[in-house]
């Protein structure tokens, strides 16, 4: 099956995490908007009236499934391409972990817009500071904390055990997003979560990892993204 992927084009964003997931697969996909059809096909189907259509990118296109919403698309695909334990009980447990990493991402947007998404940054810088202190006060530490907390309880190779799920790859993105945007409080913090930090290399030494970061596939991390590098937040 050739999936279709449907996101925004000039970001990483949400979608890359699916990215990330359909590359480390070797599937073939197509990232739609980033092609011909641009985001109109994308805005297309959002808008469309009856039946079920997504309320907001990504979305996956699985033949006849349409698939919304980050984590629930991954539900899909680790079960379909080795990316996820076999038993409901293990598939159930990765499934929860991303959900988790959901509420982390979230948060970390919330870093620089933290009084809504409408308004600019420049709107918003105050309350950006303010909450960036409390993020790396109090977030950080809880969020990856609890799983380099799971990494040494499995024994340090990847979160659930020895085999990769897609949760492993949503952290090695959680890492290189927080390296970008926070290059100076990540390096301080790294030695708090060495685990997660050796879980990030070994993610980005995978070959089919290795070549997609390599490629012009990996659009590069930028102020439109979640992670957003502000000099002033990095104190």
């Amino acid at each position: 099956m050739k999936y279709e992927l449907y996101y925004w084009p000039e970001i990483q964003g949400r979608g890359e995490y699916v990215r990330l997931a359909l590359e480390e697969a070797g599937t073939a996909y197509v990232d739609v908007a980033r092609g011909p059809r641009g985001s109109s096909a994308m805005m297309k189907m959002m808008d469309a009236h009856g039946g079920t259509p997504p309320f907001a990118p990504p979305f996956l296109k699985a033949g006849k499934l349409v698939i919304g919403q980050t984590a629930n698309i991954l539900l899909y695909l680790g079960s379909r391409h080795g990316l996820a334990p076999k038993t409901e009980a293990g598939r159930l447990w990765v499934h929860q972990l991303q959900l988790t990493i959901a509420d982390f991402v979230l948060e970390i947007h919330d870093t620089h817009h933290p009084l809504g998404p409408s308004l600019y940054y420049e709107d918003a810088r105050p309350a950006a500071k303010k909450r960036t202190e409390e993020f790396w006060k109090e977030r950080v530490p809880k969020y990856l904390g609890y799983f380099e907390e799971l990494l040494d309880g499995n024994g340090g190779v990847y979160v659930t055990g020895r085999r990769l799920t897609y949760v492993d790859l949503s952290l090695f993105q959680i890492v290189d997003g927080l390296r970008y945007a926070f290059p100076k409080r990540m390096k301080a913090f790294e030695k708090e979560v060495p685990g997660l930090v050796n879980l990030h290399d070994r993610v980005a030494a995978r070959p089919n990892i290795a070549a997609y970061l390599e490629s012009d596939r990996r659009i590069p991390f930028n102020e439109q993204g979640i992670f957003r590098r502000y000099k002033e937040l990095d104190v």
